[in-house]
């Protein structure tokens, strides 16, 4: 997953509050960073989105490929 992907996943998931989420929820995986602070620290986006996802109940079916602009694509 790019950096771009991120954010299109998180944008299609979380809508308006996406931004609020990414700033502002400390993800126990990621040593209690926000995903913002573990982007920026150089966490792959993959394993901030994981975090992201489980943290917020995100249902596994809904954590795979998204934020690609072709679905048909395969994740990095």
């Amino acid at each position: 997953m790019r950096l771009s992907e991120f954010g299109r996943a998180v944008e299609d998931e979380f809508g308006a509050r996406g931004d609020s989420l990414v700033a502002d929820l400390a993800l126990a995986p990621l040593a209690y960073r926000t995903a913002e602070q573990a982007l920026r620290d150089g966490v792959p986006p993959r394993e901030v989105w994981t975090a992201l996802c489980a943290a917020t109940d995100v249902p596994v079916s809904r954590r795979h490929g998204v934020g690609l602009l072709d679905a048909n694509k395969k994740t990095r």
